[in-house]
């Protein structure tokens, strides 16, 4: 029988804290919540490799040091809200709720939707909720949020997903082009998004979040 909190621990002394991301809250959640529970059942085994996890259909669970460094860098307080986009069965959802008051979860696809409710409320998970809908509408009627978080790559944000963040808000995203990807983190300020690089990451880009051909006569 596997044991899975010592992969648990492993991953968290191999991946996280290697990747200087110290925050007791954020090691207290990584710790804590059984990532292997949120992928599906033959899934179970790759849940702690230092990788993305593919989920198929182009969408994936990000690896663990890249999730643990974005929320390092968002630096996430118990007083505030947060909107987690393209949460599939919601792994990442739980980890935000850990250190967030509210965390609501976005999830087109209806299965992994319904799956990632039962699965937060299985595990004890009473101040996450699940909204079905297109991942770029994220959740106008819960929002304004202090804190956006993205499940994957983008090469555009939607301005209608940016009006959702709070003033003084921030937002965490990998941007890609082609196979290169950079985590930065948008900082609201006067109703306008500035970025700021934070490190190398890579995902697949995720649906409605690819740039718009432009045409030119």
């Amino acid at each position: 029988m596997t044991d899975f909190a010592a992969r648990r621990r492993l991953m968290v002394d191999t991946q996280i804290r290697p990747s200087d991301v110290t925050k007791f809250p954020i090691i207290e959640a990584m710790l804590s919540i059984e990532r292997e529970k949120f992928v599906p059942d033959a899934m179970r085994e790759a849940a702690y490799v230092g990788d993305l996890v593919d989920l198929g259909q182009g969408r994936c669970l990000l690896e663990p040091r890249t999730l643990a460094k974005m929320f390092d860098a968002l630096n996430v307080t118990n007083t505030e809200l947060v909107l987690d986009i393209g949460a599939t069965y919601g792994y990442s959802t739980a980890v935000a709720a850990r250190m967030a008051e509210l965390v609501v979860a976005v999830e087109e696809d209806e299965a992994m939707a319904d799956e990632a409710q039962a699965l937060l409320m299985e595990n004890g998970v009473d101040n996450a909720v699940v909204h079905k809908g297109p991942l770029v509408g994220g959740a106008e009627e819960h929002g304004p949020y202090d804190v956006i978080l993205i499940q994957g790559g983008v090469e555009d944000v939607p301005a209608a997903l940016l009006e959702q963040l709070k003033e003084g808000g921030r937002i965490a995203c990998i941007f890609m082009d082609e196979d290169l990807g950079t985590v930065r983190i948008g900082y609201k300020s006067a109703d306008r998004v500035s970025w700021r690089f934070e490190f190398n990451a890579g995902a697949p880009v995720l649906p409605g979040f690819a740039k718009q051909p432009v045409f030119s006569l």
